[in-house]
């Protein structure tokens, strides 16, 4: 058997904190110089703030310079298409982007260039090589290719040396014959779909434990990878050990993941600076504490990302791991600030389904949004009035062209349920638009 080495970067993956925060700071005033010289955006709003990349001495100095978020990213590049004027590069210098739908229903784009997708592969490979992924492993990428971020993440497993399968998002019946046929030892899903997956390979008279040959499943964009709970529950399933991943489009793909211990998921701190807010004062909490998260990308030049308030809510660890890894770990994402719901691993927010219902002549544009759990998966059926003048014979149609609006512009296919004008509650201040009835 061939002795591997035990780190994918060793000297990277086992610095001293003091090595890290050194190499950090290094990293983040050639940021901060490099944003305020390329970017309009940056410059207009670090003058407003009376704020210089000079001004930064310490990483506590960071807490000067001005926030932005998911909002700005999109108001940016709609003030300038296609790509806004926070980006740093012309064009030319672009090789790739990922893109994710916002409150708008219009996805917004994450441009790379060809060093900052290297270096987002490399640390997929490093991050997959922790949860030990090696060359005699087959990999089963089954995750969406369509502009999501995650989707090229499997060139990371092959920089590792895994045979890698691209199998992406596909009917359930088929994901099983792949993972049979050429008998994977690892595949990558969301944890509500791992379940689903497992509970559909029953069904269909497969043990996934006994017939099959997975034993490492990879998960993210949903919290149930990092809830004892849920974790355990897919791994008896499955028999199999499960590790959860955190990511994300506005930077890189998983930019955190559990190591072989399974304690925390293990930050890219040589490539994003991470800092744990109180979302109403903005200071920062205490190790173990929960608070929003809010990074600031370190390397990437096409859109780098200067305190990015996420909306996560997550809290953290900075102890050396029983791995010896010394990076941060966060212990997961407890939760989220705004309304956004994550149905199947894609972000949803009741807007977009709003400006799908509302721009629709065939409807009130009343609209409510239930969320309940069917075989461990988030299930979402959207209630919405239809207009006085649909016959009955008319709604089956009406609700098939709504569920195409929704898949084409949010990314899911909802249960869609039509009532009649006047039946859904209405409100004089903020309506209640989500019912959730999960446990």
């Amino acid at each position: 058997m061939t002795n591997y080495k035990k780190y994918w970067d060793e000297e990277l993956e086992t610095m001293s904190r003091e090595e890290v925060e050194a190499y950090q700071l290094k990293l983040l005033k050639e940021t901060l110089q490099f944003s305020y010289n390329r970017s309009p955006y940056y410059k207009q709003a670090f003058d407003k703030t009376g704020v210089k990349p000079e001004d930064l001495k310490s990483l506590e100095d960071l807490k000067r310079f001005p926030a932005i978020n998911k909002q700005i990213l999109r108001e940016r590049q709609q003030a300038k298409p296609d790509f806004g004027d926070i980006s740093c590069v012309p064009e030319e210098e672009m090789v790739y982007m990922s893109a994710s739908s916002g409150s708008t229903g219009v996805p917004t784009a994450s441009p790379f260039t060809a060093q900052d997708f290297e270096d987002f592969q490399d640390f997929e490979a490093r991050l997959f090589w922790s949860s030990g992924m090696r060359p005699t492993d087959r990999y089963c990428h089954a995750l969406n290719f369509t502009l999501f971020v995650g989707g090229p993440d499997v060139i990371g497993a092959q920089k590792v040396g895994a045979l890698s399968i691209w199998a992406g998002a596909i009917p359930s019946e088929r994901l099983l014959q792949i993972l049979n046929q050429w008998k994977a030892t690892i595949t990558w899903t969301t944890p509500s779909y791992a379940w689903y997956l497992g509970e559909t390979a029953k069904e269909h008279g497969i043990d996934p434990a006994k017939d099959l040959a997975v034993k490492k499943i990879f998960v993210a964009g949903e919290p149930g990878g990092s809830i004892p709970e849920t974790r355990e529950a897919i791994e008896q399933l499955w028999g199999a050990k499960v590790y959860d991943y955190y990511g994300l489009s506005d930077i890189f793909g998983a930019c955190a993941g559990m190591c072989e211990e399974r304690e925390g998921l293990h930050w890219a701190e040589d490539h994003i600076l991470v800092e744990v807010i109180d979302p109403d004062t903005g200071e920062e909490v205490a190790e173990g504490e929960r608070g929003e998260l809010v990074l600031t990308s370190l390397k990437k030049k096409a859109r780098p990302l200067i305190r990015f308030r996420t909306a996560d809510i997550v809290s953290y660890t900075t102890e050396k791991c029983r791995c010896g890894r010394t990076s941060m770990r966060l212990h997961g994402i407890h939760g989220r600030l705004d309304d956004m719901l994550i149905i199947k691993g894609v972000n949803v927010f009741p807007s977009d389904i709003e400006a799908i219902i509302r721009n629709n002549k065939d409807m009130t544009g009343e609209y409510r949004l239930r969320v309940s759990e069917k075989k461990h998966m988030t299930h979402l059926v959207v209630e919405a009035e239809h207009g006085e003048h649909i016959t009955a014979h008319k709604l089956a149609e009406l609700g098939g062209n709504i569920q195409k609006e929704c898949m084409k512009i949010v990314g899911i296919k909802p249960e869609i349920k039509l009532v009649n004008p006047g039946e859904l509650p209405r409100a004089t201040h903020k309506a209640k638009r989500v019912i959730d009835e999960r446990k």
